[in-house]
């Protein structure tokens, strides 16, 4: 807690509880994306099997792969928050390798992405060409 005047400690307080409130809100914002990203995979695949489109699921992937991606995003700006208001050498530590774990998990999941992608759309132009990958 800063030391001074006692308005200058109420500030602090007021500020560090802000700063939990909005910590939370990331927190359960990343956990709704999570959630619906799962549902929205689910339904695509359960609606594919229903279908017997026995196609590649790179797609539906993509979809859970990007709401992912997000829900890290905001997972990793209220780890950042965290430790802007934490006063505690081993909990900015400890938060800082969780940083670091979501963050490679990000770089990951969008490498990951961009080849799915890249792969869904050499995938649409061999349709589009008849089947055949060589240029027309």
């Amino acid at each position: 807690m800063p030391e001074g005047s006692p308005a200058l400690v109420a500030v602090a307080g007021m500020i560090a509880e802000a700063a939990r409130w909005i910590k939370l809100a990331l927190e359960t914002i990343g956990a709704m994306l999570i959630a619906y990203g799962a549902i929205a995979a689910l339904l695509r695949l359960v609606r594919r099997i229903a279908h017997r489109d026995t196609r590649v699921f790179l797609a539906d992937r993509l979809v859970l792969a990007q709401y992912l991606a997000w829900a890290l995003e905001f997972q990793l700006a209220a780890d950042i928050l965290d430790t802007a208001i934490s006063a505690d050498w081993a909990k900015i530590g400890e938060v800082a390798a969780i940083a670091a774990i979501r963050t490679a998990l990000n770089y990951s999941l969008a490498h990951e992405m961009k080849e799915e992608q890249h792969a869904l759309d050499r995938s649409g132009a061999r349709k589009s060409n008849g089947g055949s990958s060589a240029p027309a």
